[in-house]
């Protein structure tokens, strides 16, 4: 329940202390991980040391039994990372609180690799190192961004590898912790600063080889998240080529090593001049070949015949025009010649065969008044009117007997 006070009825500071140790007392023993940091072992039997949460600026002062941390193999040192089973105690008459140890238990390289993987598959789940997130890093950047321990050899690989590639390049340098207590925090800080950076178009992360503890760091979820939320391009050289740390699989493009990292960030000058003269050579003989290609062409279309002599074509088209109007012409007559004597042919026929010409020889055709011819004496009777044709026309007759 909590307590209860007003400014008339004020708690006295026992109170509120027998309060504050009886709360902290519910927790109990709790085992907690972290990094051991400022190690003192004093000549009273006790061993004191601050117990650091790597992700965030938090950490417990921690006391414990001499003996606990003198029989851990291997001994505890600064950067180690443990395992401790303590109980918080709220020490009313001082008004403090500390953290008694009562087993200290150091985290194994087999251990810290089997947190390692579940933390990579947890990350990879959430699409953390899928490749449509990677960005593709600037040709030639105008400042690039370096994280690196102080005065370290990763340092001196980046920096010098780049300029002797391209000496204009510039570098923001952010010289950190890169293993140790420290190290994510520090990283992570940096992180932001060069992020921030509007002039810094690529981020590298360096450092050289080393166990797995010391490149520890470089796997935390805090550093990794904070890589995955920049919006500036980074590369990660952490360690050797065999060595990968989470934040390798976070990273827009991984190098094997430092002086790798200088050849992904900025082009080499002698190679990319040795490639434009690659480039201008071929342009060069390109053109040449397309000029001789489409003067050869020229030359094919001006030997043709009708480029060469072109009145020469004309007046031979000419010819055959004339020609073939000369066989029409002869053809035409040809064709009415011969209708004109078949013509002659028919109209003698049609002459020979027509009756006129009979008539014409003073025969008659004697018809009867519905038009009728007579060809016998029996086809008419006494008193039947009929009417000769001659040649020149009709005679009207009447039959008397």
């Amino acid at each position: 329940m909590p307590l209860e006070s007003t400014p008339e009825s004020p708690l006295p500071v026992r109170t509120v202390a027998r309060a504050l140790a009886d709360w902290i007392g519910r927790l109990g023993r709790v085992w907690v991980e972290g990094q051991v940091t400022q190690v003192n072992r004093r000549g009273t039997g006790r061993c004191f040391f601050v117990l650091r949460d790597t992700a965030a600026e938090m950490s417990l002062q921690v006391s414990c039994e001499a003996r606990l941390v003198a029989e851990l193999q291997p001994p505890l040192t600064d950067g180690s990372r443990v395992v401790v089973w303590l109980k918080p105690d709220f020490y009313a008459a001082r008004g403090s609180l500390t953290m008694t140890a009562y087993d200290v238990r150091p985290v194994g390289v087999g251990a810290l690799l089997a947190r390692i993987e579940a933390l990579r598959a947890v990350l990879a789940a959430e699409g953390l190192f899928a490749a449509e997130r990677k960005r593709p890093l600037p040709f030639l950047p105008r400042k690039v961004g370096l994280i690196t321990g102080r005065g370290s050899a990763a340092e001196r690989d980046v920096v010098d590898n780049a300029r002797r590639r391209w000496a204009g390049v510039e570098f923001a340098i952010e010289n950190v912790a890169v293993q140790g207590p420290y190290a994510v925090t520090e990283v992570i800080a940096a992180l932001a600063r060069l992020d921030a950076d509007p002039a810094v178009d690529v981020i590298v992360i360096a450092r050289g080889g080393g166990s797995v503890e010391d490149l520890l760091p470089f796997s935390d979820e805090a550093l990794v998240r904070a890589v995955a939320a920049c919006t500036t391009p980074v590369v990660s050289a952490v360690g050797h080529e065999t060595d990968v740390p989470l934040v390798d699989h976070v990273a827009d493009r991984r190098a094997s090593t430092p002086t790798d990292a200088a050849k992904l960030v900025v082009p080499d000058v002698g190679e990319e001049a040795a490639r434009i003269g690659q480039l201008r050579d071929r342009a060069q003989r390109a053109i040449r070949h397309r000029l001789d290609s489409e003067a050869q062409r020229l030359d094919a279309l001006r030997n043709r015949p009708a480029l060469a002599d072109p009145v020469g074509q004309l007046t031979r088209w000419a010819a055959e025009v004339a020609a073939h109007r000369e066989r029409g012409r002869r053809a035409a007559l040809a064709c009415v010649a011969e209708s004109a004597h078949e013509v002659a042919r028919l109209s003698a026929r049609v002459t020979a065969l027509s009756p006129e010409a009979t008539l014409r020889r003073g025969y008659a055709v004697l018809q009867r008044a519905d038009g009728a011819a007579v060809r016998a004496t029996a086809d008419v009777s006494a008193g039947d009117e009929l009417s000769a044709r001659v040649a020149d026309g009709r005679i009207p007759l009447k039959v008397t007997a």
